[in-house]
Protein backbone atom coordinates (compact mmCIF):
# COMPACT_ATOMS: atom_id res chain seq x y z
CA UNK A 1 0.00 0.00 0.00
CA UNK A 2 1.32 3.40 -1.11
CA UNK A 3 0.79 6.92 -0.19
CA UNK A 4 -1.46 8.94 -2.70
CA UNK A 5 -1.66 11.94 -1.00
CA UNK A 6 -1.03 13.78 1.93
CA UNK A 7 -1.22 17.04 3.85
CA UNK A 8 1.72 19.96 4.60
CA UNK A 9 2.18 18.51 8.45
CA UNK A 10 3.01 14.90 6.90
CA UNK A 11 4.76 16.33 4.13
CA UNK A 12 7.28 18.49 6.80
CA UNK A 13 7.77 15.11 8.69
CA UNK A 14 9.56 13.44 6.33
CA UNK A 15 6.46 11.48 4.31
CA UNK A 16 6.14 11.61 0.38
CA UNK A 17 4.02 10.58 -2.53
CA UNK A 18 4.21 6.84 -3.55
CA UNK A 19 5.98 6.21 -0.04
CA UNK A 20 5.49 2.69 1.39
CA UNK A 21 2.30 3.27 4.08
CA UNK A 22 4.61 0.55 6.32
CA UNK A 23 7.78 3.22 5.83
CA UNK A 24 5.34 6.39 6.47
CA UNK A 25 3.92 4.70 9.40
CA UNK A 26 7.59 4.03 10.90
CA UNK A 27 8.44 7.85 10.34
CA UNK A 28 5.49 9.21 12.06
CA UNK A 29 3.91 6.41 14.12
CA UNK A 30 0.59 8.64 15.15
CA UNK A 31 0.05 8.82 11.07
CA UNK A 32 -4.01 8.98 10.64
CA UNK A 33 -4.72 7.58 7.42
CA UNK A 34 -7.74 6.68 4.91
CA UNK A 35 -7.91 4.96 1.83
CA UNK A 36 -7.95 6.57 -1.13
CA UNK A 37 -11.37 7.05 -3.22
CA UNK A 38 -10.69 8.47 -6.57
CA UNK A 39 -13.91 8.57 -7.86
CA UNK A 40 -14.82 10.96 -4.77
CA UNK A 41 -11.79 12.67 -5.89
CA UNK A 42 -12.66 12.81 -9.11
CA UNK A 43 -16.28 14.09 -8.11
CA UNK A 44 -14.81 16.74 -5.91
CA UNK A 45 -12.52 18.19 -8.57
CA UNK A 46 -15.57 18.24 -11.39
CA UNK A 47 -17.67 20.18 -8.41
CA UNK A 48 -14.54 22.92 -8.44
CA UNK A 49 -14.52 22.94 -12.02
CA UNK A 50 -18.31 24.35 -12.23
CA UNK A 51 -17.63 26.76 -9.38
CA UNK A 52 -14.91 28.34 -11.61
CA UNK A 53 -17.89 28.42 -14.06
CA UNK A 54 -18.61 32.55 -11.70
CA UNK A 55 -15.20 33.12 -13.64
CA UNK A 56 -14.86 31.85 -17.09
CA UNK A 57 -17.28 29.62 -19.18
CA UNK A 58 -14.27 27.95 -20.43
CA UNK A 59 -13.63 25.12 -17.09
CA UNK A 60 -12.25 21.62 -17.24
CA UNK A 61 -10.68 19.47 -14.78
CA UNK A 62 -7.26 18.85 -15.12
CA UNK A 63 -5.61 15.42 -14.20
CA UNK A 64 -6.41 14.20 -10.71
CA UNK A 65 -5.76 17.69 -8.93
CA UNK A 66 -6.04 20.68 -10.84
CA UNK A 67 -8.26 22.64 -12.83
CA UNK A 68 -7.72 24.46 -16.52
CA UNK A 69 -9.75 28.23 -16.81
CA UNK A 70 -9.49 30.02 -20.15
CA UNK A 71 -10.16 33.77 -18.63
CA UNK A 72 -9.18 35.19 -22.27
CA UNK A 73 -11.84 38.18 -22.08
CA UNK A 74 -12.88 37.89 -18.76
CA UNK A 75 -9.95 39.34 -16.36
CA UNK A 76 -11.08 43.11 -16.87
CA UNK A 77 -14.58 41.89 -15.10
CA UNK A 78 -12.59 41.64 -11.59
CA UNK A 79 -9.67 44.00 -11.90
CA UNK A 80 -7.05 42.18 -13.75
CA UNK A 81 -5.44 38.79 -14.02
CA UNK A 82 -3.34 39.36 -10.53
CA UNK A 83 -6.48 40.27 -8.51
CA UNK A 84 -8.79 37.52 -10.37
CA UNK A 85 -5.93 34.86 -8.94
CA UNK A 86 -6.17 36.25 -5.77
CA UNK A 87 -10.07 36.29 -5.25
CA UNK A 88 -9.67 32.42 -6.52
CA UNK A 89 -7.56 31.78 -4.29
CA UNK A 90 -8.77 32.92 -1.27
CA UNK A 91 -12.62 31.43 -1.97
CA UNK A 92 -10.43 28.12 -2.50
CA UNK A 93 -9.07 28.89 0.96
CA UNK A 94 -12.39 29.74 2.45
CA UNK A 95 -13.36 26.27 1.74
CA UNK A 96 -10.72 24.97 3.54
CA UNK A 97 -8.48 23.40 0.15
CA UNK A 98 -4.82 24.60 -0.72
CA UNK A 99 -4.24 25.85 -4.04
CA UNK A 100 -1.70 27.02 -6.53
CA UNK A 101 -2.54 28.91 -9.28
CA UNK A 102 -0.51 30.38 -12.46
CA UNK A 103 -1.56 32.57 -15.43
CA UNK A 104 -0.02 32.49 -18.79
CA UNK A 105 0.21 32.67 -22.59
CA UNK A 106 0.12 28.87 -22.57
CA UNK A 107 -1.35 26.02 -20.75
CA UNK A 108 2.11 24.03 -20.51
CA UNK A 109 3.74 27.28 -18.67
CA UNK A 110 0.50 27.70 -16.33
CA UNK A 111 0.71 23.81 -15.63
CA UNK A 112 4.78 24.33 -15.04
CA UNK A 113 4.59 27.15 -12.84
CA UNK A 114 1.50 26.45 -10.71
CA UNK A 115 3.06 23.36 -10.09
CA UNK A 116 7.25 23.52 -9.26
CA UNK A 117 7.02 27.80 -9.97
CA UNK A 118 8.46 29.32 -6.47
CA UNK A 119 7.59 32.76 -5.40
CA UNK A 120 4.29 32.14 -3.82
CA UNK A 121 1.14 30.50 -4.44
CA UNK A 122 0.14 32.57 -7.46
CA UNK A 123 2.03 33.63 -10.71
CA UNK A 124 0.96 35.71 -13.96
CA UNK A 125 3.69 35.63 -16.65
CA UNK A 126 2.91 38.30 -18.52
CA UNK A 127 2.30 38.40 -22.23
CA UNK A 128 5.89 36.57 -24.36
CA UNK A 129 7.31 35.89 -21.07
CA UNK A 130 7.13 32.25 -20.19
CA UNK A 131 10.33 31.46 -22.10
CA UNK A 132 12.07 33.66 -19.21
CA UNK A 133 9.83 32.48 -16.27
CA UNK A 134 10.04 28.40 -17.03
CA UNK A 135 14.12 28.93 -17.71
CA UNK A 136 15.27 27.39 -14.27
CA UNK A 137 12.33 24.77 -13.59
CA UNK A 138 12.57 21.32 -13.90
CA UNK A 139 12.18 19.49 -16.76
CA UNK A 140 9.36 17.73 -15.31
CA UNK A 141 7.52 20.90 -15.12
CA UNK A 142 7.07 20.11 -18.73
CA UNK A 143 4.81 16.93 -17.69
CA UNK A 144 7.50 14.15 -18.85
CA UNK A 145 6.58 10.54 -18.24
CA UNK A 146 9.41 9.20 -15.72
CA UNK A 147 11.66 7.28 -18.13
CA UNK A 148 12.32 10.64 -20.34
CA UNK A 149 13.16 12.86 -16.58
CA UNK A 150 15.61 9.98 -15.55
CA UNK A 151 17.07 10.15 -19.11
CA UNK A 152 17.33 14.09 -19.24
CA UNK A 153 18.64 13.82 -16.09
CA UNK A 154 21.48 11.17 -16.17
CA UNK A 155 22.96 13.88 -19.58
CA UNK A 156 22.57 16.61 -17.35
CA UNK A 157 19.66 18.28 -19.08
CA UNK A 158 18.27 19.12 -15.18
CA UNK A 159 16.27 22.65 -16.19
CA UNK A 160 13.69 23.55 -18.79
CA UNK A 161 16.46 26.28 -20.36
CA UNK A 162 18.79 23.61 -20.67
CA UNK A 163 16.53 21.89 -23.76
CA UNK A 164 16.30 25.79 -25.46
CA UNK A 165 20.16 25.35 -26.99
CA UNK A 166 19.74 21.48 -28.28
CA UNK A 167 18.95 20.21 -31.80
CA UNK A 168 15.47 18.65 -31.95
CA UNK A 169 16.38 15.93 -34.06
CA UNK A 170 18.89 14.38 -31.43
CA UNK A 171 16.57 14.61 -29.15
CA UNK A 172 13.89 13.18 -31.04
CA UNK A 173 15.65 10.42 -31.85
CA UNK A 174 16.92 9.30 -28.34
CA UNK A 175 13.82 10.34 -26.49
CA UNK A 176 10.98 10.30 -28.96
CA UNK A 177 8.65 13.33 -30.17
CA UNK A 178 7.43 13.89 -26.47
CA UNK A 179 10.26 16.46 -25.17
CA UNK A 180 10.22 18.98 -28.02
CA UNK A 181 6.38 18.96 -28.27
CA UNK A 182 5.63 19.48 -24.59
CA UNK A 183 8.59 22.38 -25.04
CA UNK A 184 6.98 23.23 -27.96
CA UNK A 185 3.76 23.69 -25.81
CA UNK A 186 4.64 25.43 -22.86
CA UNK A 187 6.43 28.05 -25.09
CA UNK A 188 3.84 28.05 -27.80
CA UNK A 189 5.38 27.04 -30.92
CA UNK A 190 3.14 24.10 -30.81
CA UNK A 191 -0.67 24.33 -30.59
CA UNK A 192 -2.13 22.60 -27.28
CA UNK A 193 -5.87 22.63 -27.67
CA UNK A 194 -8.34 22.59 -23.97
CA UNK A 195 -11.79 21.21 -24.23
CA UNK A 196 -14.05 22.34 -21.80
CA UNK A 197 -16.82 20.43 -20.01
CA UNK A 198 -19.09 21.85 -21.63
CA UNK A 199 -19.40 24.11 -24.98
CA UNK A 200 -18.75 27.72 -24.05
CA UNK A 201 -22.28 29.84 -24.80
CA UNK A 202 -22.17 31.88 -27.70
CA UNK A 203 -24.12 34.45 -24.77
CA UNK A 204 -23.22 34.55 -21.43
CA UNK A 205 -24.19 37.11 -18.48
CA UNK A 206 -22.85 37.48 -15.49
CA UNK A 207 -23.73 39.26 -12.11
CA UNK A 208 -21.74 39.86 -8.81
CA UNK A 209 -23.13 40.65 -5.37
CA UNK A 210 -20.82 42.45 -2.89
CA UNK A 211 -22.71 41.15 -0.09
CA UNK A 212 -24.32 37.41 -0.74
CA UNK A 213 -28.11 37.34 -1.27
CA UNK A 214 -30.63 35.10 -0.40
CA UNK A 215 -33.99 36.31 -0.91
CA UNK A 216 -36.33 34.77 -3.42
CA UNK A 217 -37.20 38.52 -4.63
CA UNK A 218 -33.62 39.22 -4.60
CA UNK A 219 -32.66 36.56 -6.87
CA UNK A 220 -36.15 37.19 -9.23
CA UNK A 221 -34.63 40.75 -9.45
CA UNK A 222 -31.21 39.46 -10.50
CA UNK A 223 -32.88 36.95 -13.14
CA UNK A 224 -34.77 40.25 -14.46
CA UNK A 225 -31.77 42.55 -15.14
CA UNK A 226 -29.85 39.42 -16.49
CA UNK A 227 -32.37 38.84 -19.22
CA UNK A 228 -32.63 42.36 -19.54
CA UNK A 229 -28.66 42.33 -20.43
CA UNK A 230 -28.88 39.12 -22.47
CA UNK A 231 -32.15 39.75 -24.54
CA UNK A 232 -30.17 43.15 -25.67
CA UNK A 233 -26.71 41.32 -26.50
CA UNK A 234 -29.23 39.00 -28.30
CA UNK A 235 -30.78 41.86 -30.32
CA UNK A 236 -28.00 42.96 -31.53
CA UNK A 237 -27.02 39.63 -33.36
CA UNK A 238 -31.02 39.24 -34.36
CA UNK A 239 -30.88 35.90 -32.31
CA UNK A 240 -33.66 34.43 -29.97
CA UNK A 241 -32.73 31.65 -27.12
CA UNK A 242 -34.39 28.40 -26.86
CA UNK A 243 -32.85 27.42 -24.50
CA UNK A 244 -31.95 29.82 -21.16
CA UNK A 245 -29.24 28.11 -18.07
CA UNK A 246 -29.28 30.34 -14.84
CA UNK A 247 -26.27 29.28 -12.35
CA UNK A 248 -26.12 30.61 -8.57
CA UNK A 249 -22.61 30.56 -7.01
CA UNK A 250 -23.24 29.99 -3.19
CA UNK A 251 -20.86 30.80 -0.62
CA UNK A 252 -20.06 27.33 0.35
CA UNK A 253 -18.73 26.47 -3.39
CA UNK A 254 -21.66 24.64 -4.01
CA UNK A 255 -23.37 25.55 -7.73
CA UNK A 256 -27.32 25.15 -8.48
CA UNK A 257 -28.96 25.66 -11.59
CA UNK A 258 -32.06 26.04 -13.67
CA UNK A 259 -32.56 25.73 -16.92
CA UNK A 260 -35.98 26.59 -19.29
CA UNK A 261 -37.02 26.05 -22.75
CA UNK A 262 -38.77 27.91 -25.51
CA UNK A 263 -40.71 26.71 -28.36
CA UNK A 264 -39.53 28.95 -30.90
CA UNK A 265 -37.03 31.38 -30.71
CA UNK A 266 -37.34 34.67 -28.22
CA UNK A 267 -35.74 37.08 -26.71
CA UNK A 268 -38.86 38.94 -24.61
CA UNK A 269 -37.34 40.05 -21.45
CA UNK A 270 -40.97 39.56 -19.72
CA UNK A 271 -41.83 36.52 -21.06
CA UNK A 272 -38.90 34.82 -20.11
CA UNK A 273 -39.28 35.78 -16.71
CA UNK A 274 -42.18 33.92 -16.27
CA UNK A 275 -41.17 30.90 -17.74
CA UNK A 276 -38.50 31.34 -14.72
CA UNK A 277 -40.98 31.93 -12.26
CA UNK A 278 -42.39 28.75 -11.51
CA UNK A 279 -38.39 26.93 -11.50
CA UNK A 280 -37.15 29.84 -9.06
CA UNK A 281 -38.48 28.21 -5.90
CA UNK A 282 -37.02 24.81 -6.48
CA UNK A 283 -34.01 26.70 -5.96
CA UNK A 284 -32.11 26.95 -2.65
CA UNK A 285 -29.83 29.41 -1.66
CA UNK A 286 -27.72 28.04 1.02
CA UNK A 287 -25.92 30.91 3.57
CA UNK A 288 -25.97 32.91 0.51
CA UNK A 289 -25.45 33.20 -3.37
CA UNK A 290 -22.54 35.08 -4.53
CA UNK A 291 -22.66 35.83 -8.40
CA UNK A 292 -25.08 34.78 -10.87
CA UNK A 293 -24.35 34.15 -14.22
CA UNK A 294 -27.33 33.74 -17.06
CA UNK A 295 -26.33 31.85 -20.27
CA UNK A 296 -28.14 31.05 -23.86
CA UNK A 297 -26.45 27.89 -24.96
CA UNK A 298 -29.16 27.52 -27.60
CA UNK A 299 -29.92 29.97 -30.14
CA UNK A 300 -31.66 30.56 -33.48
CA UNK A 301 -31.64 33.54 -35.80
CA UNK A 302 -34.91 36.04 -34.42
CA UNK A 303 -35.27 38.79 -37.35
CA UNK A 304 -37.16 41.76 -36.35
CA UNK A 305 -40.68 40.86 -36.63
CA UNK A 306 -43.81 43.15 -38.52
CA UNK A 307 -46.81 44.06 -36.46
CA UNK A 308 -50.15 43.60 -37.40
CA UNK A 309 -52.89 46.43 -38.15
CA UNK A 310 -54.79 46.80 -35.08
CA UNK A 311 -57.86 46.30 -36.83
CA UNK A 312 -56.17 43.52 -39.15
CA UNK A 313 -54.58 41.53 -36.27
CA UNK A 314 -54.63 38.31 -38.06
CA UNK A 315 -53.10 39.10 -40.72
CA UNK A 316 -49.23 37.74 -41.37
CA UNK A 317 -49.31 36.25 -38.15
CA UNK A 318 -48.24 32.74 -37.80
CA UNK A 319 -50.25 30.76 -35.82
CA UNK A 320 -47.22 28.92 -34.26
CA UNK A 321 -45.71 31.97 -33.52
CA UNK A 322 -49.46 33.18 -31.82
CA UNK A 323 -49.46 29.92 -29.69
CA UNK A 324 -45.76 30.01 -28.72
CA UNK A 325 -46.30 31.59 -25.37
CA UNK A 326 -48.53 28.88 -24.56
CA UNK A 327 -45.95 26.23 -25.88
CA UNK A 328 -43.47 27.52 -23.79
CA UNK A 329 -45.45 27.34 -20.34
CA UNK A 330 -46.56 23.75 -21.10
CA UNK A 331 -43.47 22.59 -22.18
CA UNK A 332 -41.61 23.58 -19.10
CA UNK A 333 -44.13 22.74 -17.08
CA UNK A 334 -44.35 19.08 -18.95
CA UNK A 335 -41.52 18.48 -20.68
CA UNK A 336 -41.40 19.68 -24.35
CA UNK A 337 -41.29 15.76 -25.42
CA UNK A 338 -45.03 15.92 -24.08
CA UNK A 339 -46.46 18.15 -26.47
CA UNK A 340 -47.90 17.05 -29.73
CA UNK A 341 -50.12 18.38 -32.38
CA UNK A 342 -52.20 16.95 -35.37
CA UNK A 343 -51.02 17.26 -38.56
CA UNK A 344 -53.36 16.79 -41.27
CA UNK A 345 -52.87 13.69 -44.05
CA UNK A 346 -54.07 13.26 -47.25
CA UNK A 347 -57.54 10.82 -46.58
CA UNK A 348 -60.84 11.12 -46.38
CA UNK A 349 -60.84 8.46 -43.76
CA UNK A 350 -61.30 9.81 -40.04
CA UNK A 351 -59.12 7.59 -38.53
CA UNK A 352 -56.12 8.58 -41.42
CA UNK A 353 -57.68 12.20 -41.64
CA UNK A 354 -54.78 13.14 -39.40
CA UNK A 355 -51.85 12.20 -37.01
CA UNK A 356 -49.66 13.35 -33.74
CA UNK A 357 -46.29 14.81 -34.43
CA UNK A 358 -44.18 16.59 -32.00
CA UNK A 359 -45.51 20.07 -32.15
CA UNK A 360 -41.87 21.76 -32.01
CA UNK A 361 -41.21 19.68 -35.12
CA UNK A 362 -44.50 21.39 -36.98
CA UNK A 363 -42.88 22.64 -39.86
CA UNK A 364 -46.58 24.02 -40.70
CA UNK A 365 -50.33 24.35 -39.94
CA UNK A 366 -51.14 21.65 -42.99
CA UNK A 367 -54.43 22.09 -44.98
CA UNK A 368 -57.54 21.73 -43.14
CA UNK A 369 -59.98 21.68 -46.10
CA UNK A 370 -63.70 22.48 -44.48
CA UNK A 371 -65.88 20.10 -45.12
CA UNK A 372 -68.70 18.15 -42.81
CA UNK A 373 -68.36 18.49 -39.24
CA UNK A 374 -66.08 15.74 -37.53
CA UNK A 375 -66.06 14.96 -33.69
CA UNK A 376 -63.88 17.12 -31.34
CA UNK A 377 -62.49 13.13 -29.89
CA UNK A 378 -62.08 10.62 -31.93
CA UNK A 379 -62.45 6.76 -30.17
CA UNK A 380 -58.88 4.73 -30.66
CA UNK A 381 -61.48 1.62 -32.42
CA UNK A 382 -65.31 2.02 -32.68
CA UNK A 383 -67.16 0.85 -30.05
CA UNK A 384 -69.93 -1.82 -30.48
CA UNK A 385 -73.57 -0.34 -29.53
CA UNK A 386 -76.64 -2.38 -28.26
CA UNK A 387 -79.42 -0.92 -30.26
CA UNK A 388 -83.31 -0.04 -29.98
CA UNK A 389 -85.54 -0.85 -33.28
CA UNK A 390 -85.26 2.66 -36.06
CA UNK A 391 -88.00 4.33 -36.51
CA UNK A 392 -87.18 3.53 -40.35
CA UNK A 393 -84.69 0.94 -42.05
CA UNK A 394 -83.12 4.38 -43.49
CA UNK A 395 -82.86 6.38 -40.35
CA UNK A 396 -81.02 6.13 -37.06
CA UNK A 397 -81.56 4.08 -33.92
CA UNK A 398 -84.65 5.83 -31.54
CA UNK A 399 -82.16 4.81 -28.39
CA UNK A 400 -78.85 2.97 -28.22
CA UNK A 401 -77.08 1.50 -24.70
CA UNK A 402 -73.28 2.59 -24.54
CA UNK A 403 -71.17 1.26 -21.71
CA UNK A 404 -74.32 0.79 -19.80
CA UNK A 405 -75.93 3.62 -20.08
CA UNK A 406 -78.79 4.55 -22.56
CA UNK A 407 -79.56 7.25 -24.44
CA UNK A 408 -82.91 8.48 -25.95
CA UNK A 409 -82.32 10.32 -29.27
CA UNK A 410 -83.70 13.31 -29.86
CA UNK A 411 -82.11 14.92 -32.85
CA UNK A 412 -80.32 13.31 -35.64
CA UNK A 413 -78.28 14.35 -38.80
CA UNK A 414 -77.04 12.44 -41.61
CA UNK A 415 -75.97 9.91 -43.35
CA UNK A 416 -72.66 10.54 -44.46
CA UNK A 417 -71.33 7.73 -46.35
CA UNK A 418 -67.88 7.13 -46.32
CA UNK A 419 -66.31 4.14 -48.11
CA UNK A 420 -62.46 2.47 -47.60
CA UNK A 421 -59.85 3.37 -50.03
CA UNK A 422 -59.80 0.38 -52.21
CA UNK A 423 -56.02 1.10 -53.03
CA UNK A 424 -55.12 1.11 -49.20
CA UNK A 425 -56.48 -1.62 -47.82
CA UNK A 426 -57.25 -1.43 -44.17
CA UNK A 427 -58.18 -4.27 -42.38
CA UNK A 428 -59.76 -2.46 -39.57
CA UNK A 429 -62.42 -1.74 -42.54
CA UNK A 430 -64.00 -4.96 -42.56
CA UNK A 431 -67.71 -4.41 -43.04
CA UNK A 432 -67.21 -2.13 -45.91
CA UNK A 433 -69.05 1.48 -46.26
CA UNK A 434 -70.03 3.12 -43.23
CA UNK A 435 -73.04 5.64 -42.82
CA UNK A 436 -72.14 8.20 -40.61
CA UNK A 437 -74.61 10.12 -38.08
CA UNK A 438 -74.34 12.85 -35.55
CA UNK A 439 -76.88 12.59 -33.09
CA UNK A 440 -78.32 14.07 -29.85
CA UNK A 441 -79.46 12.57 -27.05
CA UNK A 442 -82.42 13.70 -24.79
CA UNK A 443 -79.26 14.99 -22.09
CA UNK A 444 -78.04 17.34 -24.42
CA UNK A 445 -75.16 14.96 -25.64
CA UNK A 446 -74.19 14.75 -29.22
CA UNK A 447 -72.42 11.66 -30.71
CA UNK A 448 -70.82 10.25 -34.14
CA UNK A 449 -72.61 6.77 -35.02
CA UNK A 450 -72.13 4.87 -37.83
CA UNK A 451 -73.97 1.65 -39.52
CA UNK A 452 -72.30 -0.74 -41.60
CA UNK A 453 -73.74 -0.33 -45.03
CA UNK A 454 -73.13 -4.16 -45.98
CA UNK A 455 -75.77 -5.78 -43.91
CA UNK A 456 -75.25 -9.32 -41.69
CA UNK A 457 -76.21 -12.63 -43.36
CA UNK A 458 -79.50 -12.14 -41.06
CA UNK A 459 -80.35 -9.27 -42.68
CA UNK A 460 -79.59 -6.73 -39.65
CA UNK A 461 -76.71 -3.84 -39.48
CA UNK A 462 -74.44 -3.10 -36.50
CA UNK A 463 -74.10 -0.21 -35.06
CA UNK A 464 -70.90 1.71 -33.41
CA UNK A 465 -70.07 4.66 -31.75
CA UNK A 466 -67.15 6.51 -33.28
CA UNK A 467 -66.47 9.73 -31.63
CA UNK A 468 -67.72 12.61 -29.33
CA UNK A 469 -68.77 16.37 -29.99
CA UNK A 470 -68.01 18.99 -27.94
Amino acid sequence: MLVSALNEAALAAGVYPEMALADARAIVPALATLPADPAADAALLARIAAWCGCYTPWTAPEGGDGVWLDVSGCAHLFGGEAVLLRDLLSRLAGFGMTARAALADTPGAAWALSHYGEGGNSRVVPPGGAERALATLPVAALRLGPAAVAGLTRLGLKRIGDLYVLPRAPVTRRFGDEVMRRLGQALGRVAEPVSPSRPPPRFRVRLAFAEPIGLADDIAAALRRLLHRLCEQLDRRQQGCRRLELTLYRVDGSVQGVAVGTAYPARDADHLARLFAERLGHLDPGFGVEAVTLTAPVTEPLSPAQLAAPDAQAIGRKPAAALAPLLDRLGNRLGFDRLVALEPCESHLPEAAARAVPALQRTADGDWRPGAPRPLRLLARPELLETVSPVSAEGPPAAFLWRRVRHRLRAAEGPERIAPEWWRPDPAWTGGARDYWRVEDEAGRRFWLFREAKPRRDGASRWFLHGLFA
